[in-house]
């Protein structure tokens, strides 16, 4: 089934942005709870646990109608710390990983509620006092104020071009860099990689097709920097995110492979998952042949150089016709920077913008001339 080419509910229905806002709900109240609940000794494959356990939670106590397959998990947990980019959600047979004072953590997740999904990543540094500044609150002023453009220039007759723009001027004035191979995506129902993209990082080898924004339409945004050159690369690490390649088919030959397929076929269809939540002994036997024929696209973890700091926002953002609505937003980490947007004239234009569109008034009908009142 192709997700990108169907004709489906959007957000010009009352219905579907009430199950955007359901899945914010549970997705947000699961990101407080994580970022309360953080803390020096914790396992990072704990913390995902939690995360991906307080989503399900969440989706069982709501649109009771729907069932548990249609609803839950929109993007597994991952908690990715320093130069680690992102898709860090390990197993529970890998090394264990532990969070200590002075981690610059990044937790990404998501709910889906009937397939639409509310996604968002926050970034906090653990057990710090007082206002972090240097490069650490550099990096992670200038992902909050890139997000603060985005989410403005998100609006009918602006471009996703604008967008990137503005990222890479935010990035210039703090002396950071936009991670390259970082995008934000169109959403729709079943669909978190629509056609439509913004770039974070826009150069000679990594262009898009130049997009005007429309009313009704549905953005997940991802803004992230990086203190390094933003260059991401793969280590060691394996690949426990993925998602369901719908366009692609094969006669698995291993009965293992086949029941791993018949299990995400069944739980998740077209949105992301970690073998976490797959059948423990026939996942280690059957994803290899599904990986290996295509029929799953990987979430591959990605590093920045080691020393370097990456800082991240993620948010699911409505462009409704009135207004642009940011579905996400958590507090801040206390950090400081000898940088500000106030020193750039087109920043600080971009930041003054509202969020909210006045309605265009409709002109009069002039009356008929058999109409008009005889004034004599």
């Amino acid at each position: 089934m192709d997700y990108e080419e169907e004709d489906v509910p959007g957000i010009e229905s009352p219905q579907v942005v009430d199950m955007y806002k359901a899945a914010s709900e549970i997705v947000n109240a699961a990101m407080l709870n994580l970022l309360q609940a953080l803390k020096p000794g914790l396992n990072v494959v704990d913390v995902c646990v939690e995360g991906d356990r307080l989503i399900e939670l969440g989706a069982s106590n709501t649109y009771k109608k729907v069932k548990m397959g249609n609803k839950g998990i929109g993007f597994p947990t991952c908690v990715s710390i320093n130069n680690c980019i992102g898709h860090f959600s390990p197993l529970p047979e890998d090394p264990n990983v532990v969070l200590k004072v002075g981690d610059v953590v990044k937790i990404d997740m998501g709910c889906h509620i009937n397939g639409y999904v509310s996604q968002c990543a926050h970034t906090l540094i653990l057990g710090a006092e007082g206002a972090v500044t240097g490069k650490i609150g550099d990096v992670i002023c200038a992902a909050h104020y890139a997000s603060e453009c985005a989410i403005r220039l998100l609006r009918p007759g602006k471009t996703n071009t604008d967008v990137s723009n503005a990222i890479a001027k935010v990035a210039n004035l703090f002396q950071v860099s936009p991670v390259e191979g970082v995008i934000s995506h169109m959403q729709k129902q079943h669909l978190v990689d629509g056609n439509n993209v913004i770039l974070n990082k826009a150069d000679v080898e990594n262009q898009a097709e130049e997009f005007v924004f429309e009313t009704n339409q549905v953005y997940g945004i991802d803004i992230v920097m990086s203190t390094g050159e933003g260059r991401s690369r793969e280590l060691t690490n394996r690949t426990t995110v993925y998602k369901r390649a719908v366009d692609r088919n094969y006669q698995l030959k291993l009965q293992a492979s086949r029941a791993v397929f018949s299990e995400i076929n069944k739980k998740f269809p077209s949105l992301p998952f970690t073998l976490r939540s797959l059948d423990e002994k026939k996942r280690r036997l059957g994803i290899v042949e599904l990986v290996k024929h295509d029929l799953l696209d990987s979430y591959p973890v990605l590093w920045e150089k080691e020393g370097e700091t990456v800082a991240q926002f993620k948010f699911t953002v409505l462009i409704l016709p009135n207004s642009t609505m940011r579905l996400n937003s958590f507090p801040l980490p206390h950090v400081s920077s000898a940088f500000s947007p106030e020193s750039d004239p087109d920043l600080k234009q971009i930041l003054a913008m509202s969020t909210k569109r006045s309605k265009k008034k409709k002109k009069a009908k002039k009356p008929k001339q058999d109409d008009q009142m005889d004034l004599s």
